[in-house]
């Protein structure tokens, strides 16, 4: 990661970031359209800079289909700068337990700068909805544990309290694979029930592996009828490693992600949780990637 004064020299201006960004789209220098992907009959427009026009029959036709270099991406239609976008996204990717819309607001907008604090807020949201996590199975010696993220029912209003009588009475579970030295996979789940486990194991994680390690719960009982190399460690009873099994990994992200969520944005809703693991999940897989804005950005189409 380069340091923001880098970063700054890089992209001082609109035309720098364009550029970049076109760069990224289509790194062979071939324009392709992006409601046909056609590469042919796409013609730039001389009197604007980044634009183009598609006219292809089955796309734009006759008249033509006007596209810019940022159609279809996160920054479609904003009023706002592309290079405060960029801004805002290398400090996200930076900021290893994130960056609050409120912390953005103050520091690339400022409190004088006519800018509501809604944009800010909006902006950091698409970018999570940018930071999509990879397809590829996860093998090697893997790990698999689940959390639940949200505040103690005794520090809640009154009206918004669950049933007091368990530790986990509304809250949100999270479900998370990580291969050990390497990525991680997270995602938020309705219950943590056998079949709900199962079906997250069987599409994070391949067959292939060497060891799934978990913890007692019950709902990973079937793994090893399923083919897979299953051992568990009974927190319960006090055992956290037996020789090379353990959770102690993703227990380790999940550290990280809740002192986020506690240290940087204070409160999540439900609603929005997601967004918040693929942040969190990408800046760990991306943790040595000297690229990572440059890779962020080809993952910015709608």
């Amino acid at each position: 990661m380069k340091t923001i004064d880098a970063f700054d020299r890089q992209f001082p201006t609109e035309e720098s970031c364009r550029k970049f960004l076109m760069d990224m789209r289509w790194p062979n220098g071939v324009v392709h359209c992006p409601r046909c992907n056609a590469t042919e009959k796409v013609y730039a427009l001389k009197a604007r800079p980044y634009h183009w026009l598609c006219k292809n029959v089955d796309c734009g036709g006759r008249n033509g289909y006007r596209f810019s270099v940022l159609t279809h991406t996160i920054f479609q239609d904003t009023k706002v700068p592309l290079k405060l976008w960029f801004k805002v996204g290398y400090l996200m990717l930076v900021g290893k337990k994130g960056i609050s819309a409120l912390q953005v607001y103050r520091v690339i907008f400022g409190e004088d700068s006519g800018s509501d604090y809604h944009t800010a807020w909006y902006m950091c949201h698409r970018w999570r909805a940018a930071m999509r996590g990879d397809a590829i199975k996860l093998d090697g010696e893997v790990e698999v544990d689940e959390t639940f993220v949200g505040g103690k029912e005794k520090n809640k209003h009154k009206f918004q309290r669950g049933k007091l009588g368990r530790g986990t009475a509304g809250k949100v579970a999270v479900i998370g694979a990580i291969a050990r030295k390497g990525m991680v996979v997270a995602q938020v789940i309705a219950n943590t029930d056998t079949a709900t486990l199962n079906n997250f194991v069987r599409k994070t994680v391949s067959d292939r592996v060497s060891l799934v390690a978990t913890d007692e719960h019950s709902g990973y009982r079937l793994l090893k009828e399923q083919g897979y190399k299953h051992e568990s460690v009974r927190h319960g009873q006090g055992e956290y490693v037996r020789g090379n099994v353990h959770t102690a990994h993703i227990d380790s992200f999940w550290a990280l992600f809740k002192r986020g969520i506690i240290g940087s944005f204070h409160h999540v809703s439900k609603r929005y949780l997601p967004l918040y693991v693929n942040e969190f999940s990408w800046r760990h897989n991306q943790r040595n990637n000297p690229m990572a804005f440059s890779d962020l950005l080809t993952t910015c189409d709608k």
